[in-house]
């Protein structure tokens, strides 16, 4: 999957699009075209 610099410009993929936070991860989620999912984030891990 190619991953883009920034998932502010996914948001303007499609109009269902929605930028979400979840546990320090930011995800760009769509209901109607499952294909635009990304995932920002999350490297670092819990001790």
């Amino acid at each position: 999957m190619k991953v883009l610099n920034s998932l502010k410009s996914a948001k303007q993929r499609h109009p269902d699009c929605r930028v979400v936070r979840r546990r320090g991860r930011v995800y760009v989620i769509c209901k109607s075209n499952p294909r635009f999912k990304a995932r920002q984030g999350g490297a670092s891990k819990k001790k």
